[in-house]
């Protein structure tokens, strides 16, 4: 049985939120909450807000909270905001804000 929970269009960069879900993936549902909350990352918060909805999911779902670890964890890139800055001599450049979609899901060990 398993527990999912989905984020979508988080202000922060996939390539951000990456790196944090690298750090919890395969861990313990309870280690996985305790990184994120000592790793000085900005996508932590959000990360860290999603693994606690997908607990609450999985207790909803009358499944074993201390038994829960991380077995699949992704994020996938939402639609660009465009901005533009303007610039030097009349000039305008572009600015890409990124959104993500994250998506965690919890399974209980054997």
């Amino acid at each position: 049985m398993e527990a999912t929970a989905k984020v979508t269009f988080v202000r922060i960069a996939p390539r951000k939120v990456q790196i944090v879900l690298d750090l919890i993936r395969n861990q313990p549902a309870e280690k996985a909450m305790a990184i994120l909350r000592y790793t000085p990352k900005a996508a932590c918060e959000v990360v860290a807000k999603l693994l606690k909805s997908a607990m609450a999911n999985a207790e909803n779902k009358d499944m074993d909270v201390s038994r829960l670890y991380v077995a699949e964890c992704y994020v996938g890139q939402g639609p660009t905001l465009k901005r533009i800055r303007p610039r030097a001599q009349g000039r305008a450049f572009r600015i890409n804000k990124k959104t993500s979609h994250i998506t965690l899901v919890l399974k209980e060990m054997e």
